[in-house]
């Protein structure tokens, strides 16, 4: 390898780290546009039309206020790894400030909330509730002393007792799984058959049913048991047929 390469290669390596370790900022502003519920107000019901900052802001925000400079610079990060699409419209005299506007990606439509009320969205919620974030920058302690989990260490239990007395985390958990198990549960139920055999299912970790429901839509003769923590089960909704609630 020649020098020239050689410093590329440096040069390259260092962007790379650099990225890495400002990859926090990516998290952290899909948690701010689904906050601010700005895949729903681009969406409206299927439009997607682009939007400048100042539309998105007055569909997020119609009582007024919000600072349009901020939120353009999250969006355009974001449109840097796929979430929205940027369109540019240079109008006027001023062709060196051209408009932006966003649109949602396939990427960013998975955070619009659906006809169910479902969308990814929860799960990039739940993914950065304050107890979790204070865990991870613990994570090397799970190097240096095994015996106790970073999350123990950061909240003083283990996180399912923790989530067993926060309803509200467990109904974002719920939220959450939702979510992201009734789009695959539909593809699977849509080219698989194996299920058409089957008289008793249980799904361990079921949440709150979701999967059996669907799966008993489609094979009704099949018995069902959602089997999951207490304070799970019990928010659990009720299933009208062929399903039962177990805890542990």
């Amino acid at each position: 390898m020649g020098d020239v390469q050689r410093a590329e290669s440096s040069n390259k390596a260092r962007l790379a780290i650099m990225e890495l370790a400002n990859m926090i900022s990516v998290p952290m502003s899909l948690n701010a546009i689904v906050r601010l519920n700005v895949p729903d107000a681009i969406w409206q019901g299927g439009a997607n039309t682009p939007l400048s900052v100042v539309q998105i802001l007055s569909r997020v925000l119609p009582s007024g206020g919000g600072d349009p400079e901020n939120l353009q610079r999250i969006l355009r990060m974001l449109t840097s790894y796929g979430v929205f699409d940027e369109h540019l419209n240079c109008s006027g005299d001023d062709s060196h400030s051209p408009e932006r506007k966003y649109s949602l990606t396939d990427i960013g439509k998975t955070l619009v909330t659906d006809a169910e009320g479902l969308s990814y969205a929860p799960y990039v919620l739940q993914h950065h509730q304050d107890a979790l974030m204070r865990a991870w920058p613990l994570v090397h302690e799970a190097v240096l002393n095994p015996t106790s989990e970073p999350f123990v260490k950061a909240n003083g239990e283990g996180a399912y007792s923790y989530y067993g007395k926060k309803p509200e985390m467990n109904g974002l958990m719920q939220k959450a799984m939702s979510g992201v198990s009734v789009p695959f549960m539909r593809a699977i139920l849509d080219g698989y058959d194996g299920l058409k055999g089957v008289k008793r299912l249980v799904d361990v970790g079921g949440s709150a049913g979701d999967c059996l429901r669907m799966i008993l839509q489609k094979y009704p003769h099949v018995e069902g048991i959602n089997f999951d923590l207490p304070e799970v089960v019990a928010k659990a909704p009720s299933i009208p047929v062929g399903v039962d609630n177990m805890d542990r």
